[in-house]
């Protein structure tokens, strides 16, 4: 299909990694939302000859992220690199036109993002010429294991040269070691040169355009992000005081250094966009938000300052910040022929004369398009889950309300398409974290899937959500089982009051601190929900203190006597495993044998209490899946169970 488009540019279908195929009547395939994104983070070769892209390719019952190159524009297969057992691609980066470094990491569950190892690879787009750059194995693959021994610590890039020299700058530090070390490493010689150490562990350097690092932004032993700076007249990093409740963090610089872009945050409130100058406390706002910080920024083919930035409470919008720059005016363009969706610029060629555009919103989970600046035109290139069609998806739409303490709360409700015009079921869908993570506009393969099914979803951006500063993060801690329930059972009743939903049936389902929540709303309010679903929880609080990576951890044990405090009646009275004689509503406990984030014991703990109370569970446990089940067949499994329990307590919608 070719549509024509201001600007004369025209977009379109030429080569699509995914067909669509979807039923013309009926449900919608559960197998359709199981199968994630096939294809997600496209990075463009400097020259626009090569596409990098992970591909999930099917292995026995599972689907492995892999690193595959094709030639642009034909799409033609050029190569597939398949990481060694349970290992996959985190990110990478091209270092030259035919070169691309990989930052590596671990799949611990479909409920938790990849965990980096710490471990830096090089390779060319054909496979071949591959090195180990850094890690804990460098001994065994790496040339220059001889030289530099096992890596014991973490590695990852910090900074990667225009002139595309098969250089890359890596961030590293030792573990059990306060320092952190800079190097420039050659990508096909895997020689390192230090560039500079500072005595903070784990620290993310922020490099200037030149090169030259500037600023680190790590934790101190409480585990509270600091700013330090480099100094080019002591030659010196020092701590960079900061007024109570702020904070900076730089992250891009002026074409001529003299200026840079950082994230600021005044009195714990949302992040704003500075340009300030870097000989001065000169800075002046350049993006912000009403309710929540500003979210990415969208460099295109800039190398320098990005272009624009987008806001991720309620619909996103973008904010320009660069007017002039030519990819502003594309992107409008872009904009205006998809306005129900969001358009991301991801890639560029290097002299900008091709670009990739992600285009997604509540109902598409995204379609990349290659955009020729010389031809004028885009040609679609895949979509990312090939089984959905956005047309029969629910639109997701952006609430506010306020909880009983007066305090202003937004989420999203989505409601499915009824034919009888009937009121539907709700089911409240709690986020996990709870702190630092929030729900967004964008597809949500669980609020989709149970639309699909005739279910109204509430989410609720409670106190102690991330997005909207660090005061609103701190007003959740200590209130697991207090106000952040609140907000959840205000979010429930406001939404009944609009008249939408039915409120006489009504459950809540969440995967790992979603699940804690529904399974303490069941306890807490055993009038309010037929049923409650728990998905990698965590259900005995005290045990979060005994955990050995908590216990060996100085920073990790601070953190959480900030969530959840050290009172023994306070963490009883706000863990679901010992209120499960309070709970009337059905359960269904769906857990994995190998999960870190929340150990078996916490599902074994909940079931032998419910049980105890008279009230067994509905029961689904794996013992080898992690945070969240990854085989495809066990995923298809939970969505099944699922689809059956909510049926069972809340009927089947019309």
């Amino acid at each position: 299909m070719r549509l024509k488009l201001p600007l004369a540019l025209a977009i379109s279908a030429i080569s699509p990694a995914l067909a669509h195929a979807q039923a013309a009547l009926g449900l919608i395939p559960i197998e359709s939302f199981v199968r994630e994104d096939q294809y997600f983070n496209p990075k463009m070769s400097p020259d626009g000859k090569h596409l990098a892209v992970t591909v999930r390719t099917p292995v026995g019952k599972r689907t492995i992220p892999m690193v595959t190159f094709y030639s642009l524009p034909d799409l033609k297969l050029e190569s597939t690199i398949r990481m060694p057992l349970f290992s996959v691609p985190v990110s990478y980066q091209w270092v030259s036109n035919t070169r691309l470094v990989v930052e590596k990491g671990i799949e611990v569950g479909s409920r938790e993002a990849p965990h980096a190892t710490g471990e830096v690879l090089a390779m060319d787009f054909d496979g071949t010429n591959q090195a180990y750059l850094y890690g804990h194995e460098m001994t065994t693959y790496s040339k220059q294991g001889g030289r530099y021994g096992n890596d014991w610590g973490y590695a990852s890039p910090a900074y990667f040269p225009d002139t595309r020299n098969d250089h890359v700058q890596l961030g590293t530090y030792l573990w059990r070691n306060e320092a952190s070390s800079l190097y420039d490493v050659d990508t096909r010689s895997a020689i390192r040169k230090e560039l500079t150490t500072i005595p903070v562990a784990n620290a993310t350097f922020v490099v200037q355009n030149d090169g030259k690092p500037r600023f680190v932004i790590a934790t101190d032993e409480q585990n509270y992000l600091k700013l330090w700076r480099y100094s080019d007249a002591t030659g010196k990093w020092a701590m960079v005081e900061e007024k109570p409740g702020s904070r900076l963090s730089p992250n891009d610089f002026s074409a001529d250094n003299k200026e840079f872009l950082a994230w600021y945050s005044e009195h714990g409130g949302p992040s704003k966009l500075v340009r300030q100058k870097l000989d001065s406390d000169e800075r002046r706002v350049v993006a912000e938000d009403e309710i929540g910080s500003i979210d990415r920024v969208m460099h295109a083919s800039s190398h320098t300052l990005p272009v624009a930035a987008f806001t991720h409470t309620g619909r996103p919008r973008v904010i320009y910040l660069e007017p002039s720059h030519p990819d502003v005016a594309l992107h409008q363009a872009l904009s205006a022929q998809f306005p129900d969706a969001t358009v991301n610029l991801v890639s560029a060629t290097d002299d900008g004369s091709k670009l990739l555009a992600f285009v997604h919103s509540d109902r598409d989970p995204g379609v990349v398009y290659l955009y020729d600046r010389k031809a004028n035109k885009a040609d679609q290139l895949y979509v990312s889950m090939g089984g959905i069609d956005p047309d029969q998806m629910a639109p997701r739409r952006p609430i506010k309300f306020k909880a009983r303490d007066g305090l202003l709360l937004e989420g999203y409700l989505t409601l499915p398409k009824l034919a009888s015009g009937a009121k539907p079921p709700l089911i409240l869908l709690p986020h996990g974290g709870p702190h630092g993570l929030f729900d967004t506009w964008y597809f949500d393969t669980d609020a989709q899937f149970l639309a699909s099914r005739g279910y109204a979803v509430l989410q609720v951006n409670y106190r102690g959500s991330g997005g909207r500063g660090e005061h609103f993060k701190t007003l959740g801690y200590r209130e697991w089982g207090g106000k952040i329930l609140d907000d959840l059972v205000d979010g429930v009743k406001w939404t009944v009051a609009q008249g939408a939903v039915d409120g006489t049936r009504m459950c809540a389902y969440g995967g790992s601190f979603g699940a804690y929540a529904a399974l303490m709303l069941a306890a807490r309010e055993p009038d309010m929900f037929k049923c409650a679903v728990g998905y990698a929880g965590i259900y005995e609080l005290p045990l979060l203190h005994k955990e050995d990576q908590v216990k060996g951890n100085s920073r990790m044990s601070s953190t959480f006597v900030r969530y959840i405090g050290e009172d023994a009646a306070e963490l009883a009275r706000y863990s679901p495993a010992q209120h499960a004689a309070s709970i009337k509503a059905g359960v269904l406990l769906i857990h994995g044998g190998h999960d870190e984030t929340a150990p078996k014991e916490h599902a074994f703990l909940m079931k032998e209490a419910l049980e105890k109370a008279g009230h067994a569970p509905e029961w689904y446990y794996v013992d080898y899946e992690g945070h969240g089940f990854y085989d495809t067949e066990n995923q298809t499994e939970v969505y099944k169970r699922l689809e059956a329990f909510f049926a069972k307590y809340l009927g089947k919608p019309k």
